[in-house]
């Protein structure tokens, strides 16, 4: 029987996306040998990137849409469509922090309500199933604005209907779902969360990342605050403690109001990723598999993508060997801390050289790597 190789890579960041990385890799292999079987299935953890590595990896399309931006102004945004009318969203493609510029950065009045518009699409065109990705976020408003984009209301204790922002938590009293969407209770959600950040508190969503999106310590005190009164009132009216849910400080609360609002399952990025591409049927049937990132350090394996396919491909007794752009960790730390995960990591870097020489000629480096590692892995085999 030829030997069936999978490859599954993460991205080279800056330099390869990740169907790049493996579309090179097999062109590579398959020059050397055509009667070697190679499957390719792209991955990524959760956060930027997984759209287009889910949908490139799985021959998917884009649906563009215009959608409030996290200050309430119009911007282009788009998500992922997926053969089996699954979704793939990115939040910060509708309300990120790169969408505010420095001096306008305010998380007291960003809005998620245009992550909202997005996933109102994706239940408009029938999507079961939608994967949503919450890094990268310019807002702390507990997913208040993504649930009023989907017919959700809120009220003070005077019965006035609540605004956009952080701002309004402080002064929520009632929460409305009788003209909710539809489809809500008919779709599965889940979102690629890697925070275990509490709501609330000293590391909870204000504290620890509402600086970043331009909130001064009096801000920071304020939507603290509202965060703490909007799990009170999420507890009162819908009989649900945030509180207890892991990570739902994420993107400012957002991964609250999803699990909330939306009963949303949050997970761990790769592990949904994993899920959506079917990778451990693929493992099953590989002989040599194939993962890799721009940079193997010390943060590899500590639950980002390469991590996750090593994992399991050694659950299965699959070989797995890495080939990134550069490793960054001595074998020796990897023996200690994570004995048998890989069996070999390997570096496209070939010689002394600056960062900038090693992502211009990244494909010709990667090409190399490839071609001599195979050549050996082949002699092997055949002997």
């Amino acid at each position: 029987m030829k030997p069936r190789i999978l490859i599954s890579s993460d991205k080279y960041k800056g330099s390869l996306s990740a169907i790049e990385v493996c579309n090179i890799i097999k062109k590579t292999i398959i020059k050397i040998d055509r009667n070697i079987e190679v499957i390719v299935s792209p991955m990524a953890d959760g956060g930027e990137g997984t759209v287009s590595t889910l949908v490139e990896g799985q021959n998917g399309k884009y649906i563009s849409v215009k959608v409030a931006g996290p200050l309430g102004k119009p911007v282009k945004a788009r998500f992922g469509l997926l053969k089996d009318n699954t979704a793939i969203i990115e939040m910060a493609s509708a309300s990120g922090l790169v969408l505010v510029p420095p001096d306008k950065r305010n998380p007291m009045d960003t809005t998620t309500y245009g992550t909202g518009e997005l996933i109102r699409k994706a239940l408009d065109i029938g999507c079961k199933k939608v994967i949503i990705g919450i890094g990268g976020s310019a807002t702390n408003d507990a997913g208040l604005g993504m649930a009023q984009a989907l017919g959700y209301k809120f009220y003070d204790r005077k019965g006035k209907l609540l605004g956009f922002g952080g701002k309004e938590l402080a002064s929520l009293y009632k929460i409305d779902a009788s003209d909710i969407h539809k489809s809500i209770s008919s779709c599965q959600f889940d979102v690629a969360c890697d925070v275990t950040n509490p709501l609330t508190g000293r590391n909870g969503a204000a504290y620890v990342y509402a600086h970043q999106k331009g909130a001064d310590d009096v801000m920071i005190r304020e939507l603290d605050r509202g965060l703490a009164n909007f799990a009170k009132v999420v507890k009162k009216e819908l009989g649900k403690d945030v509180r207890k849910i892991k990570g739902s400080g994420a993107a400012g609360g957002l991964g609250a109001g999803l699990a909330v609002f939306l009963n949303a399952n949050l997970k761990p990025g790769t592990d949904v990723v994993i899920e959506a591409t079917g990778l451990e049927d693929k493992i099953k049937e590989a002989d040599l598999v194939i993962t890799g990132e721009g940079a193997l350090d010390n943060q590899t394996f500590f639950g980002k993508s390469v991590s996750g396919v090593a994992k399991l491909a050694r659950k299965h007794s699959k070989p797995v060997i890495t080939i990134n752009g550069s490793v960054l960790i001595k074998r020796e730390e990897i023996e200690k801390g994570f004995r048998t995960l890989t069996d070999g990591n390997f570096s496209i870097i070939n010689k002394p050289m600056e960062l900038k020489e090693a992502v211009k000629n990244a494909e010709e480096l990667l090409e190399n790597a490839t071609r001599e590692l195979f050549t050996f892995y082949l002699s092997i085999i055949k002997r």
